[in-house]
């Protein structure tokens, strides 16, 4: 136990021998990963994989049959619900973006600062300066500063999805898990995201479950490959790229 304890210290999220099934199919099947504190780690594999119950376990929306799920060293992941695993810090974005389309870019960030506030008084609450320069920070960081005063719903498919992620920074998360960020995006916003995601990762650790190849060399992180619901490789994207079973079983030749 003594050896765990310190294998984890530095790590944000760890999962040592995690199965779970539905209805006798083995969706996670002895998973095991760790991603250290500080650390972007890209997730790639077929579809079916696991990727989507892997996140679903370390959320809290599903409960592995067996494992361990340990989050920021020491939280078993567990032994607590989703709400719970949300306000300890990991912030989850899913593939297609949810934004309050009849609100400006800035009150949809007001709205997530904190957690779940009412929409009411969240919208007409004072802003403190500190609050003022946290909405500056992240829209500046999401590249939305000069669309601060425009409604949602005018936004480009690729601005929702930085917005998406700018609420999610407003929570302070200590980890975002994000799933296929630049699907649908163009080139152009598709570069930007990579860039987007690397500034975000200088001060947080960041999950990010890809298809696009390209993206992922842009990111330029360790990539984990899963395959059947356990991991098939994991190294540098040149590593597992030239892996024999990752060609065979996804990236074809």
């Amino acid at each position: 136990m003594s050896h765990n304890r310190t294998s984890r210290s530095h790590t944000i999220l760890y999962l040592d021998g995690i199965s779970v099934s539905f209805d006798g199919f083995r969706a996670v099947n002895n998973l095991s990963f760790t991603v250290d504190k500080g650390e972007m780690r890209a997730i790639i594999g077929p579809n079916g994989a696991g990727k989507t119950t892997m996140m679903d376990i370390v959320t809290g929306k599903t409960r592995p049959d067996e494992g361990e799920v340990f989050f920021d060293g020491d939280i078993d992941l567990t032994r607590h619900d989703e709400a719970e695993i949300a306000m300890m810090g990991i912030g989850r974005k899913f593939q297609k973006p949810t934004v309050f389309e009849s609100h400006t870019v800035e009150d949809n960030l007001l709205l997530s600062l904190k957690g779940p506030r009412s929409i009411l008084p969240a919208l007409f609450h004072r802003r403190s300066a500190a609050e003022a320069k946290r909405i500056d920070d992240i829209l500046g960081m999401i590249r939305l500063a000069d669309r601060r005063d425009a409604l949602a719903a005018s936004l480009s498919h690729g601005q929702k999805q930085w917005l998406e992620i700018g609420m999610l920074l407003a929570q302070d998360p200590k980890l975002l898990l994000v799933d296929e960020p630049v699907a649908g995006m163009t080139d152009a916003e598709t570069e930007e995201t990579a860039r987007l995601l690397k500034d975000i990762a200088e001060s947080h650790s960041v999950v990010v479950v890809e298809h696009d190849m390209h993206f992922v060399r842009e990111l330029g992180v360790k990539v984990t490959c899963l395959h059947e619901g356990s991991v098939l490789s994991e190294g540098t994207l040149d590593f597992v790229s030239a892996d024999e079973r990752v060609i065979e079983v996804y990236l074809g030749r």
